[in-house]
């Protein structure tokens, strides 16, 4: 039997974290604009997970690169300029489409699966669907 290595979990929680943390930025930016650090305290606010701004940036430069949200430099009474961040129409489309993917998995991965001997037939085959 092979040993599970800390190394191999912390790989696969990166991993699981990108995408999933990709679509909860476009979602607080979906309705309502933020800078970097604002935007790091509303997805830090239930407590469960801690993010740094240094987590944030490069989701934010991607989906700016990509058409998916655009920036604006704003004036502040509490210091410099800041950046902020909002959806743009193609990134709210991408979110919908995104969130519905997601929220199929999440129910694929919640799922209270069965062996073989309970479900009838062993034969059955899960369906993928492809973009």
């Amino acid at each position: 039997m092979m040993e599970y290595s800390g190394e191999g979990r912390e790989r696969r929680i990166t991993q699981l974290r990108k995408g999933i943390l990709e679509l909860a930025v476009m979602g607080v930016l979906y309705h309502e604009r933020h800078y970097g650090y604002s935007l790091v305290k509303v997805l830090s606010e239930a407590g469960s997970i801690e993010l740094k701004e240094g987590t944030v940036y490069p989701i934010l430069g991607r989906l700016d690169r990509e058409g998916m949200v655009r920036s604006e430099w704003v004036e502040s009474d509490q210091g410099p300029p800041r950046k902020y961040y909002a959806l743009t129409a193609a990134g709210r489309q991408m979110f919908d489409e995104l969130s519905q993917e997601f929220d199929l998995l999440v129910g694929l991965v919640q799922r209270k699966w069965k062996g073989p001997e309970h479900s009838g037939s062993a034969t059955r085959k899960l369906l993928v669907r492809k973009g």
